[in-house]
């Protein structure tokens, strides 16, 4: 009796395990409606190999995409790069027939949209507009519709890099691991702004007790992220091609270090891009494009400091974002340059990289992100 249930048991994981499947979401700027913008693949979670499922025209420049907490809605940036536009698009995803289907959009409240965020509760986004320097706050309806939004966020102040922060440019909105604040990264004025949520309110922003962080004077902070234990929060500083860590404690950000993302042989015109933590905590990783097209690789210490430990080549140019899976298995990037999505295998014990060979094509590769269903 006990080897039928021991068997039983294996069967029902083994079922369970065949059953779930993983996803990856590819944003592009296609520069024409009548091309695909949005293309959905299933990954392969043990030889890493991608297999295309889906894709969608009709909508322009897909910039960035972020998904509901449930997987169900994928949510875009769409018309990014486009003269006096800029708009959020939201799409239904059904992994049972691995169909995307359009929903709806709204205007982005300002020109260039280039990151969005979904609160935990599915009931609202929030969106960062680059060129103009603006965010704004949008409910979500249960069927994934996007109201038109009710607050937007207006920015002017630039600072000391004349060709890139002449102006605000917002680059990033990040809510906290509790998503009771917001944090907007903004490149042009080197603040990270901090923000209350609160989801019950039918403005659920307001000025936070700490309304700014001050970061170093031409370093243009990008994309931000919070450590899994909620201690901590890195950003990733585009110009100066440097990481801030920050202990994070009652709302309040404090600076503990500052490392360059870049080697000790590029000097000058940094483009550092995206940021992400490994699940288990242990290692980050930064994206350096320009001319080193490679990811940063860092350990993380006890104290939230970092200490860098390698560094992978992107096997593409310009990369743009990157994402890991929530295993942390696979870390996959979509280099916007070179228009190809790169697949590497993730080592838990040391957190380098490793090539598996695999990566598709996609013209001008915008954004990915990655789900298990």
């Amino acid at each position: 009796m006990k080897k039928i249930l021991s068997l039983l048991i294996v069967l029902l994981v083994s079922i369970h395990l065949y059953s779930q499947n993983t996803y990856v979401f590819i944003g592009s700027f296609n520069r024409d409606k009548t091309t695909e913008g949005i293309y959905v693949y299933k990954l392969d979670t043990l030889k890493g190999k991608l297999s295309k499922v889906t894709s969608l025209k009709g909508i322009l420049n897909p910039s960035f995409l972020t998904l509901s907490a449930d997987g169900r809605y994928v949510f875009a940036c769409t018309e990014s790069k486009t003269p006096n536009a800029g708009s959020v698009s939201s799409f239904k995803f059904n992994p049972k027939d691995e169909t995307l289907t359009y929903i709806n959009s709204q205007k982005s409240g300002g020109e260039n949209p280039v990151y969005l965020s979904a609160h935990r509760n599915g009931k609202w986004l929030v969106n960062a507009n680059y060129t103009e320097g603006s965010a704004s706050v949008y409910p979500v309806s249960e069927d994934g519709t996007i109201q038109p939004a009710v607050q937007n966020f207006q920015f002017s102040e630039g600072s000391i890099n004349e060709g890139r922060q002449d102006r605000s440019h917002v680059h990033a909105a990040v809510f906290s691991p509790d998503f009771d604040h917001l944090f907007l990264t903004d490149l042009g004025a080197d603040k990270i702004r901090s923000y209350t949520f609160d989801s019950d309110k039918k403005e659920p922003v307001q000025p936070g007790k700490q309304p700014y962080i001050q970061s170093t004077l031409g370093s243009g902070p990008r994309h931000f992220t919070f450590h899994p234990n909620g201690k901590f929060a890195y950003c990733i500083e585009e110009l100066s091609g440097t990481v801030n860590e920050y202990q994070y404690e009652n709302t309040i950000l404090t600076s503990i270090q500052r490392v360059n993302t870049h080697t000790d042989q590029y000097k000058e015109d940094f483009e550092s891009s995206d940021i992400h933590i490994s699940p288990d905590g242990k290692f980050l990783y930064a994206a350096n494009r320009g001319v080193e097209n490679n990811i940063a690789i860092f350990s993380i210490l006890e104290d939230g400091t970092l200490k860098n430990i390698g560094y992978q080549s992107t096997i593409g140019k310009h990369s743009r974002v990157f994402d890991i899976d929530e295993t942390g298995k696979f870390v996959i990037v979509a280099n916007a340059g070179s228009g190809n999505i790169v697949v590497f295998k993730r080592d838990p014990q040391t957190g380098l990289l490793k090539k598996t060979g695999n990566k598709v094509k996609v013209k001008s590769a915008s954004s990915v992100k990655i789900r298990k269903y």
